[in-house]
């Protein structure tokens, strides 16, 4: 079936115009009698972030110096690119030097802030102690940067000077997968290759029937094929479970991340100052701690990070952002009186991918590879991801290159050579020195050992150890489709509710209020991108055992565990059937989704996935 193919830049990819035969609308929606467009490309990249923006600009610089014409398909599912990218942010250029060595010359490039100190607090609940910080925390030559900017300069300079086709409102939502196998996998088994990717379905309804606007999802058939998603992205967990990438690897762990950014004071703003938090508000058994980046401009980006391997069920990561800033070293910050008073700007959440060295998995697989964070090269000492995701990119594209140049008769992409090249590089060795850190904090002697251990570990040991810690003892298979993280989620029986206090605008805010901030847009009448599994026994288990986790644990209310009133519902739940238990019912408002991914790594029973919702839904970040 072809719908509409070309050599040059196809004109239905743009537009989303696509040939297809003739069908009632309102019809039921099935997948195998629809006529889909096709489009041939040479590498398809998944994800318009730095990693993905990198490659594509690595493989045209290399048509550059190589003579040969490569032709290069990056797909972003935001509405623009850097409009789901969040991150504090500090950037390392290491990366960035070696991809455009006169970057600084460029025109409106934004890295204009460099950072200017570096330093550590103790919080208590009234107090602000000052502690030495882990030398890698030394942000000497970084920059202060908002990484949705950033990400949107370097996709410029992608598309402008180098020719890069880079199409937002492209959803990747499924692999496309050769007819039968025809390839091996890293462990020697016959399976099916990935020939490309198709991206979602454009106007079905709730109910998944067609609408008059409907179109086709695309299939971009390609020879090599990366994912640069981010943390937990949809396609490369699917690879990663189809191919047992993590058979030799740790499970990966994760952390949220909150953030809010605001104008603030002239006088209490120092251009290029960055602090980090350790302590208050969170308790000695959950690990986190708390940012503030002072950007160009007069802007501070502040906020929370909290590993998702924490006990408590009725922890919510919102409430403990908005309980830090009552901190009076935040109050004096954020301070709304005066002649100046701050001003709150923005408000994003995302998860981060926390596992290191340890949770690496293979990186290839047949007919493509893993890259950025994706795979997770963030280096949690540092609390720095983007300097390793843009390398691991550029390397993956060089790899890439030659796989496309050398012709594949029809032969899969065959990108192990990336994998080795990955571990011999600055990539390897940046993760392999803080490996031991994080994990550190998971053992008997909880937060105050961990303090203990990565002071030493990074002041003295630099990694040079015999050991590597293990986030987890048990088999990494039995976490190949479950998430570490869920695990570790204790029963609400064990836990009393925390009391937080009551928000006090205009420093605090209610989460509706956060959430409208994130510009968050989904067409209302579609398919639930929040796929949920055996609804009645997912309240049952949920409420029971976590005390409804999620509708406190996902930072833009996304899911309710709602009562049910008396009538024909509360009936049927009685007798045993229908969606809810116990008076309790699941509502998901998937159109206030920010696209964290939280949802699908710390619900208990993990059984809601996340899935790519129509091209273009989602946040609009801009700082």
């Amino acid at each position: 079936m072809l719908g509409c193919r070309t050599a040059t830049r196809p004109l239905t990819i743009a537009t989303r115009l696509l040939h297809s035969s003739s069908r009632r609308f309102s019809e039921p929606f099935n997948p195998a009698a629809i006529e889909r467009a096709e489009d041939e490309v040479d590498v398809c990249i998944v994800g318009g972030g730095p990693a993905g923006i990198s490659a594509a600009i690595r493989l045209k610089q290399l048509e550059r110096e190589k003579g040969n014409e490569i032709r290069v398909v990056v797909l972003e599912k935001g509405s623009e690119v850097g409009s789901h990218i969040v991150s504090g942010a500090v950037i390392e250029p290491r990366a960035l030097n070696e991809l455009l060595p006169d970057w600084a010359s460029t025109k409106a490039h934004p890295l204009t802030q460099p950072a200017a100190s570096s330093s550590m607090l103790f919080l208590t609940k009234t107090l602000a102690v000052p502690i030495p910080h882990p030398p890698q925390m030394n942000n000497k030559g970084n920059f202060v940067v908002s990484l949705s900017q950033f990400t949107r300069w370097l996709a410029g300079i992608a598309e402008n000077e180098y020719g890069v086709e880079i199409y937002p409102g492209f959803a990747g939502a499924q692999l496309l997968l050769s007819d039968s196998p025809d390839s091996t996998d890293p462990w020697g088994n016959s399976v099916q290759s990935v020939r490309g990717v198709v991206t979602n379905e454009v106007g079905l309804t709730k109910d998944f029937r067609m609408k008059p606007s409907f179109e086709a999802g695309m299939a971009f058939k390609a020879k090599v094929t990366l994912l640069a998603e981010g943390a937990h992205g949809s396609l490369s967990k699917q690879a990663i479970s189809m191919y047992n990438l993590r058979k030799e690897s740790q499970p990966q762990t994760y952390g949220i991340g909150l953030k809010e950014v605001w104008r603030v004071d002239p006088e209490r703003h120092d251009a290029g100052k960055v602090i980090h938090t350790m302590g208050w508000p969170l308790t000695n058994s959950t690990y986190g701690g708390g940012f503030v980046y002072h950007m160009d401009g007069g802007l501070v980006s502040m906020g929370i990070v909290i590993g998702l391997d924490y006990k408590n069920p009725y922890l919510s990561p919102y409430r403990e952002l908005q309980r830090m800033k009552h901190h009076p070293y935040f109050r004096k910050l954020l301070s709304t009186t005066g002649t100046t008073p701050a001003e709150r700007l923005s408000y994003a959440g995302r998860v981060l991918t926390e596992g290191g060295l340890q949770s690496i998995p293979k990186l290839n697989f047949p007919g493509g590879a893993l890259i950025g964070c994706s795979a997770g090269f963030m280096n949690v000492a540092k609390i720095k991801g983007t300097h390793n995701a843009m390398k691991s990119g550029m390397l993956a594209a060089e790899t890439a290159w030659e796989v496309v140049q050398a012709g594949h008769q029809g032969k899969a992409a065959d990108m192990s050579s990336y994998d080795t090249a990955l571990h011999n590089s600055w990539v390897q060795k940046d993760l392999h020195e803080v490996r031991n850190l994080r994990p550190s904090f998971n053992t008997v002697l909880g937060m105050w050992g961990g303090i203990a251990y990565s002071g030493i570990d990074s002041l003295f040991l630099k990694g040079r150890v015999p050991w590597t810690f293990k986030h987890t003892s048990e088999q990494s298979e039995k976490f190949l489709n479950d998430s570490l993280d869920a695990s570790h989620t204790e029963s609400a029986q064990k836990h009393q509710p925390i009391e937080y206090p009551p928000f006090e605008e205009p420093l605090s805010f209610d989460l509706m209020t956060s959430v409208s901030l994130t510009g968050t847009n989904h067409t209302e009448d579609q398919p639930i991108h929040l796929r949920g599994e055996r609804r009645r026994q997912h309240v049952s288990a949920n409420v029971t055992n976590f005390a409804g986790l999620l509708g406190r644990a996902c930072p833009a209310g996304v899911y309710e565990y709602v009562d049910v009133e008396d009538g024909a519902e509360f009936a049927v739940q009685k007798a045993g059937k229908g969606e809810g238990w116990g008076g309790k019912k699941l509502v998901i408002n998937s159109q206030n989704c920010i696209h964290c991914k939280l949802c699908d790594v710390k619900v208990p029973t993990q059984d809601i996935t996340w899935t790519v919702p129509e091209g273009g839904g989602g946040p609009k970040y801009s700082e």
